[in-house]
């Protein structure tokens, strides 16, 4: 009789439901491998799991990246990009088997740079999130004389107006500003690679101080659009699309495809208790900028090697924070790093 019970047990339980999850420390965030995951420019996950390093595979049912694990408690993930990484997080959230109740989220992927925020190569620590995606648009040949542009907000009529939009997204999220201001501090100094081809990208921006600045690690707010857009005036238009939902305390520096759809769910599984949102730092490494060079046809243009110094900037520049917090779990666990004064 007790046989045929454990067996029926067996048969509905699923296998390690009664094991204890297992605690994470800081969960890396990153979006896409390309080609051989040893190669140098396999995406942003590789150098994580080569040199952190991550070494323990581990199966999250509804992820298709991979997740590997490091002896010291770190969750290194490749999400996907645009809508899977929203998926993948929802994933990470709902896995019985991993206790994200303290962790740390770091994400740490390339994207595009404003010229007059930063330069290629460069790495930026996020102080606001702002989604672009529920909007508006107009086609731009058929827009009124007076609008700049066709985007605009939802709950709005016109360009320039901040709306709302309950039931799609939080739309504008703040990190801890001096969790950011901590790892800023942590990284600020760190020497970022540079070669003969992001100095000639450089060189096409001689309106713009910050675009011909060598690569380094500063402060900038990022916008998430699962739409790639490039060009001037849909640079301004990001400008201003920060400073509106923003109410004017950010400055638009970097865009990319996933970070909206991270921090919107990371709000949501905040407010059920699931997920401290105060931990979460943005980190975005620039294989581009948003718009061509001064003068220059508005036509996007990869720069050669643009891809591989911002995959390894968010290594050198992600890295310490991570090894920071792990070494400092005694008081981080409970308490969440704050800059000095």
């Amino acid at each position: 009789m007790f046989r045929v019970l454990a067996l029926i047990l067996a048969l509905l339980i699923p296998a390690g439901a009664f094991a204890k999850p297992i605690p994470i420390k800081v969960v890396v965030l990153t979006t896409f491998e390309t080609g051989a995951s040893s190669a140098k420019t396999s995406g942003e996950f590789q150098a994580w799991a080569a040199r952190y390093p991550l070494t323990t595979p581990v199966k999250v049912p509804g992820i298709e990246g991979r997740v590997l694990m490091s002896s010291d408690g770190v969750l290194g993930v490749v999400t996907g990009m645009r809508a899977r990484a929203r998926e993948s997080v929802a994933a990470l959230l709902l896995d019985p088997n991993l206790d994200l109740s303290h962790a740390y989220w770091v994400i740490a992927g390339i994207a595009g740079v404003d010229p007059r925020a930063g330069s290629i190569g460069s790495a930026a620590w996020a102080n606001w999130v702002v989604d672009a995606d529920p909007i508006f648009e107009q086609d731009d040949r058929e827009i009124p004389k007076d609008w700049p542009w066709g985007l605009y907000s939802l709950d709005t009529k016109r360009p320039g107006v901040k709306g709302a939009a309950p039931g799609s997204s939080d739309m504008v999220w703040r990190m801890d500003p001096g969790l950011t201001q901590w790892a800023f501090q942590l990284t600020k100094d760190i020497a970022l690679p540079d070669n003969p081809h992001l100095a000639a990208t450089r060189a096409r921006f001689p309106s713009e101080p910050a675009a011909q600045k060598p690569p380094h690690v500063f402060i900038g707010d990022d916008l998430g659009t699962v739409r790639f857009w490039h060009g001037d005036l849909r640079t301004q238009w990001a400008r201003d699309w920060v400073k509106i939902w923003t109410d004017g305390q950010g400055v638009f520096a970097m865009t990319e495809c996933e970070d909206q759809g991270i921090m919107d769910v990371l709000a949501l599984y905040g407010r059920a208790g699931r997920v401290d949102i105060r931990r979460v730092l943005v980190l975005r490494t620039a294989s581009n900028y948003t718009r061509e060079g001064d003068g220059l046809p508005q036509m996007l243009e990869f720069t050669e090697g643009g891809a591989g110094a911002a995959f390894e900037a968010a290594y050198l520049v992600g890295a310490p924070v991570v090894k920071a917090l792990v070494a400092g779990w005694d008081r981080y666990a409970t308490t969440i790093p704050q800059a000095k004064p």
